[in-house]
C-alpha cells in the first residue's frame, strides 16, 4: 500500500494538542514541582514545544523543555540535550507516534538512575498494535492498525501538518 490516507489534519492536530495540554495541566497544576517535558527528536520535540508553550500560560509550575535523541530502530545510545538532576521532578516524555512501544520504553532509560516523582508519556497517535508493554498516559488519537501499517506524521517549518496511514 503506497497511498497515504489522512487520519489527522493540521486543524485536528491543533485541537488535539490543546486538549492534551489541558489534560496534562489538570494532572500537574496542584503540584508545583518542576515539570520536565522531554520531546523525542524530531517530531516528538516539535509536539513538546507546542505543549510547553500552551502549558506555560495555564500552570504556575516551573517548566523545562528537553530534547531526547535516539536511533528508533536500534536505541542503544540515548542522549539528552542537557544533564540535570531528575530527582523529585515530574517528567513527561512526548513522541509523535507509538508504533510498537520500543521508543517510549527506551526513552525512559536516562531517568532510571534518578528517583523522579512521576514519569508520564504523551503521544499524538497511538497504534493499537504493540510489541513492548507500554501504554501512553495521554493519547491524541488511538487507531487500530496491522503490523504492516505505518503511521506517518508530517512536519514543516516547526508545525505538525498532518498524520497519515500508509
Amino acid at each position: 500500500m503506497n497511498e497515504k490516507h489522512c487520519v489527522l489534519s493540521s486543524t485536528e492536530i491543533a485541537i488535539i494538542l490543546q486538549r492534551l495540554t489541558l489534560q496534562v495541566a489538570e494532572n500537574v497544576a496542584d503540584d508545583l514541582t518542576e515539570f520536565i517535558v522531554v520531546g523525542i527528536q524530531s517530531k516528538g520535540y516539535t509536539i513538546a514545544e507546542k505543549i510547553v508553550a500552551s502549558l506555560s500560560k495555564i500552570i504556575d509550575n516551573p517548566i523545562t523543555l528537553l530534547s531526547l535523541s535516539l536511533n528508533k530502530d536500534f536505541p542503544a545510545e540515548i542522549s539528552l540535550n542537557k544533564s540535570m538532576d531528575f530527582n523529585g521532578k515530574n517528567i513527561l516524555i512526548v513522541d509523535d507516534v507509538v508504533n510498537n512501544g520500543r521508543t517510549l520504553t527506551y526513552a525512559i532509560k536516562p531517568f532510571l538512575n534518578f528517583f523522579p516523582r512521576s514519569i508520564q508519556t504523551l503521544v499524538l497517535v497511538e497504534r493499537m498494535y504493540k510489541l513492548f508493554p507500554i501504554k501512553a498516559d495521554y493519547i491524541g488519537l488511538s487507531i487500530a492498525t496491522t503490523k504492516e501499517d505505518h503511521i506517518l506524521v508530517e512536519e514543516k517549518d516547526g508545525e505538525i501538518t498532518g498524520a497519515y496511514l500508509k
